[in-house]
C-alpha cells in the first residue's frame, strides 16, 4: 500500500530520471552538431555561454521573479497572522523563515523563490489572503514552503540551463548552415547527416521546452504531497484549490517566464470537469486542478 512518503520518494526519483535523460539529450545534440561540422567549438561555446548566463540568473532569479510579479515586501505589522503561519511552518519543516512579499492582485495565488532555504522568499496575492480561511491559507503556504525545502529552485535552474544550451546549439547550427559553414564530408552520407542536424536544430528547443514543463508539473505534485505531510490536513489544500478553480480569472501581471513558480496557473485556472487532452497537458506548467484535487483526496484516504 503506497504512503505519502513513498509517493514523495517516487516523485523525486522520476524527476531526477527526467533530468538524466534531459542531460543525455543535450549531450547527444551537441555531439551531432559537432560531427556535422567537425568542430567541438560549437558545443564548447554554447555550453560556456549558457552556463555563464544561467549562473547570473541563478544568483538573481528571485529578484527578477519578484520584480516581474510586482511584489513588495510585507511588514509584519500589516499581517501578523500570515507571519505566524509561516513561522509555524518553518519550525515544523526545519527551514529558515523566508522573506514575505505581497502582490496587489485580486486573483488568489502565491509563489516561492530563492536559490536555497537561506535565501528564500514567499509572495502571496491580496486575493489569496482575502479568499482563504486559515486552514486553506496554511495549505497553500505549506505547498510553497515545500518548494523551498525540496530544493525545487535547484532543479528548475538546472532545467533552465539545459534548455538554454539546447536553444544556443540549435541557433548556432542553423546560422552556420544558412551561411554555408564548411563540413568535412560532402558525400551523400554527409548531406543526410546535415539534413538530420537541421531538423534536430529546429525541433530540439521545442522538445527541451516540453521536458522542462514536465519537470515543472512533477515538482508541483511533489509540493502538494509534501504540503499535506506537513499540515496533516489535506482538506485545507483541497479547499484552496477548489476556490482557485472556481475563481478562474488569471492575474493581471502574469508572465510566461515565471508562470511555473506559482501555486496555480497565473493565466487562469482550468474549469472543473473540463476535459484536458494529453496533448494540451504537454504545454501546461501545472497539472490540471481537478487532477491535483483527486490526487490529494486519494492521499487523504490512504492516510486515514
Amino acid at each position: 500500500m503506497p504512503t505519502l512518503y513513498s509517493l514523495k520518494d517516487s516523485n523525486i526519483h522520476k524527476t531526477w530520471l527526467l533530468m538524466f535523460f534531459f542531460s543525455l539529450f543535450v549531450i547527444g545534440l551537441g555531439w551531432l552538431f559537432s560531427v556535422v561540422y567537425n568542430s567541438w567549438g560549437i558545443l564548447i561555446f554554447a555550453i560556456g555561454f549558457s552556463v555563464i548566463y544561467n549562473l547570473f540568473s541563478y544568483w538573481n532569479a528571485d529578484k527578477i521573479a519578484l520584480a516581474l510579479s510586482g511584489a513588495h515586501a510585507l511588514p509584519r505589522e500589516q499581517n501578523e497572522n500570515l507571519y505566524q503561519t509561516v513561522e509555524n511552518l518553518s519550525i515544523t519543516m526545519g527551514l529558515p523563515m523566508p522573506a514575505l512579499y505581497i502582490i496587489n492582485d485580486p486573483s488568489p495565488n502565491a509563489f516561492a523563490t530563492g536559490r536555497d532555504s537561506h535565501h528564500s522568499s514567499v509572495a502571496v496575492t491580496v486575493g489569496l489572503l482575502r479568499m482563504m480561511d486559515n486552514d486553506e491559507l496554511e495549505g497553500v503556504l505549506a505547498h510553497e514552503m515545500s518548494h523551498i525545502g525540496n530544493r525545487d529552485i535547484l532543479v528548475s535552474t538546472i532545467a533552465v540551463m539545459l534548455v538554454g544550451v539546447v536553444a544556443m546549439l540549435g541557433d548556432l547550427f542553423l546560422r552556420i548552415s544558412f551561411w554555408g559553414g564548411e563540413r568535412e564530408n560532402n558525400n551523400n552520407g554527409g548531406v543526410i547527416l546535415l539534413v538530420i542536424g537541421i531538423a534536430a536544430a529546429i525541433l530540439a528547443p521545442f522538445a527541451a521546452m516540453l521536458i522542462q514543463l514536465a519537470i515543472s508539473r512533477r515538482r508541483e505534485g511533489l509540493a502538494d504531497a509534501t504540503g499535506v505531510l506537513t499540515t496533516r490536513y489535506p482538506e485545507g489544500l483541497i479547499g484552496a484549490l477548489k476556490k482557485i478553480e472556481a475563481y478562474g480569472t488569471g492575474m493581471r501581471r502574469a508572465q510566461t517566464a515565471t508562470a511555473h513558480l506559482y501555486f496555480a496557473n497565473p493565466f487562469g485556472a482550468d474549469k472543473a470537469h473540463r476535459k484536458v487532452s494529453w496533448f494540451a497537458k504537454l504545454f501546461m506548467t501545472h497539472p490540471p486542478i481537478d487532477e491535483r484535487i483527486a490526487a490529494l483526496e486519494k492521499m487523504a484516504n490512504i492516510s486515514a
